[in-house]
């Protein structure tokens, strides 16, 4: 029995918004990316019922929205105008909060490798079906993301 799209969104609109956010980082413009696919898979909701696997098709359908937004958008501009969070007391947190900002300095699709790798647990075969390339180039887009991520912190270190 196929599910009707609204129990579809109701349940996956959550953990797509999360993707989003952090493939994006920035949650208003992960709320845009998410609407539009949800918007566009509403449309064809008769086809992507029928897949395997809809909710790695959504996926996908947001993986490709952001990486469609950030070539329209950039370079990436953080909102201005609004006052900066103010740092969290506890020093987990103030990391966290580093290293999110370092991931989202990366190129689109080191981003995005990463992101599917190590917040959604995707494998080299996954990722590599997400992004539309092969298994090694995402194994080069994770390597040279991560040699980015370790030398910004040794810079940090540094200072």
């Amino acid at each position: 029995m196929t599910t009707s799209f609204e129990e579809f969104a109701a349940a996956q609109v959550t953990p797509l918004l999360r993707y989003a956010t952090v493939l994006t980082g920035d949650p208003h413009l992960a709320q845009d990316v998410v609407q539009e696919c949800l918007l566009r898979a509403q449309q064809r909701w008769a086809r992507i019922s029928g897949v395997d696997a809809p909710v790695a098709y959504l996926k996908r359908m947001v993986t490709n929205e952001y990486l469609s937004w950030r070539r329209r958008l950039k370079p990436h501009v953080p909102l201005t105008g609004v006052d900066p969070p103010t740092p969290d007391p506890t020093g987990h947190y103030d990391e966290r909060e580093a290293m999110l900002q370092r991931i989202d300095g990366l190129p689109r699709k080191q981003k995005a490798a990463v992101v599917l790798r190590f917040y959604e647990g995707y494998d080299d075969a996954e990722i590599a079906a997400t992004l539309g390339c092969s298994r090694g180039t995402v194994r080069s887009h994770i390597s040279r993301a991560l040699a980015t991520l370790r030398a910004a912190e040794k810079v940090k270190e540094a200072l």
